[in-house]
């Protein structure tokens, strides 16, 4: 909370817009945003099982048709908050995160993109098209081409194959539901599935897309609530007005637990600070 004080969506896109031919190659896999980076923030994530197994990170199942997600699934330590998700070559393929049940958050109106997992509720974003061939015969030569993945998809339902596919330009988010919002610092610039003045709170998508130079370079969650994992980042009403334009009313009494997920370096992010008053 302190680096956001200091300083100073749903569904998705109702048409999808084909990327550009020269996009930009998402060569890293982050979490966790802090105005001054530390060994807790901006955390490498391993984009190969074999590196996460040398990392520590234990395998809680397998890749299969059966789920209501696609990928073979790592956690650290036992904390859900992160799940790497992992095609059968063992390429990074999504991640997940996950909200205990029995608390009040998500709503029913959030699930789906919130799916059943056990005693928890999960929610997916998906770097490789979640179709079976990409994620079951995706071959080691276009793995490793591929680096972190081509393009970015949410689940918004139970049935994976139905994930929708984010633009990779800025010109392409535009022309759908999602919404500008405010560049930040180490950021970028953000964007919100149909967000104004007037939205439900109990509607709004848990996730935020970020372009930097006009390209995607960065997304995040977005939960209403106070997750406890520290992989999340507190955010106080007071600062949504940053990343937020305009910040919803419902969301005056409400905090938010983020996570910045960067597909490239950190360093890519390079809008600055807002200025004073603005």
């Amino acid at each position: 909370m302190k680096n956001f004080v200091s300083i100073l969506a749903l569904f998705l896109a109702a048409s999808v817009i084909p990327t550009s031919t020269t996009q930009t190659k998402w060569d890293n896999l982050r979490v966790k945003w802090s105005m001054r980076p530390t060994n807790e923030t901006f955390v490498v994530l391993p984009r190969r099982s074999r590196e996460a197994e040398k990392e520590g990170w234990t395998k809680v199942s397998e890749c299969t048709s059966s789920t209501q997600w696609r990928g073979q699934r790592y956690v650290l330590n036992n904390d859900y908050a992160v799940v790497l998700l992992y095609d059968v070559n063992g390429f990074i393929a999504g991640i997940q995160s996950t909200v205990p049940k029995g608390g009040s958050y998500p709503p029913t109106t959030l699930r789906p993109p919130f799916v059943r997992d056990g005693n928890r509720w999960a929610i997916t974003a998906y770097f490789v098209d979640p179709g079976y061939n990409h994620l079951y015969n995706r071959p080691h030569p276009t793995g490793n081409q591929q680096g972190t993945g081509t393009n970015l998809y949410f689940q918004n339902s139970t049935n994976p194959f139905s994930s929708v596919m984010i633009p990779r330009t800025e010109a392409g988010i535009e022309r759908t539901s999602w919404i500008k919002g405010k560049c930040f610092w180490l950021m970028g610039l953000h964007y919100w599935h149909n967000m104004g003045l007037n939205s439900n709170c109990d509607k709004a998508f848990p996730a935020f897309v970020l372009y930097t130079d006009h390209k995607l370079r960065a997304f995040g969650w977005a939960f209403l609530a106070n997750m406890t994992s520290p992989r999340f980042e507190p955010v106080p009403p007071t600062s949504y007005k940053y990343f937020i334009d305009p910040v919803p009313t419902c969301m005056n009494t409400r905090v938010m637990s983020s996570m910045h997920i960067f597909l490239t370096t950190e360093n890519d992010m390079t809008c600055g600070p807002p200025q004073q008053g603005k």
